[in-house]
């Protein structure tokens, strides 16, 4: 699993003209991408990654401060763009695989105590964020 990952002051997801997702305090959003071989188990660990990542202010992590999160699937993450001008997606898991595994990265965060928000999986999404920093980093398991 890939996330990139941005410490923001504030987030949102639009889809067909309604906010579906929004943080609207200083905290992360997370875009996750699935591939082919990725398990429950990585799913789980990239949880606990970002919800102990120390990007905040002060170098804290959300589990230090209660910082929400914004989680965005992404299956772009996995484009691959070494041949020709047009990526491949081969490398992206297919929904049927990589939305189970998305909703188990924010069910696990929402165990450890995480405030979560989230996108609409497979939607024509509009993400709008105030990057704070700018940090932004990729975290991969």
């Amino acid at each position: 699993m890939r996330s990139v990952v941005q410490r923001v002051s504030r987030a949102s997801v639009t889809v067909d003209g309604a906010v579906v997702g929004a943080i609207e305090e200083p905290g992360l959003l997370a875009l996750v991408g699935v591939t082919h071989d990725d398990t429950v188990e990585r799913a789980r660990k990239l949880a606990g990654k970002l919800w102990g990542l120390r990007i905040l202010d002060g170098e804290k992590s959300c589990s230090d401060v209660a910082a929400p999160l914004l989680v965005v699937s992404q299956f772009t993450l996995y484009g691959d763009t070494r041949k020709g001008r047009r990526p491949s997606w081969i490398a992206a898991a297919p929904g049927p695989v990589a939305e189970p595994l998305v909703e188990e990265v924010v069910a696990e965060l929402r165990r450890l105590g995480a405030r979560v928000q989230t996108g609409v999986f497979g939607a024509d999404m509009k993400v709008e964020l105030v990057n704070d920093g700018p940090v932004t980093v990729i975290v991969e398991v």
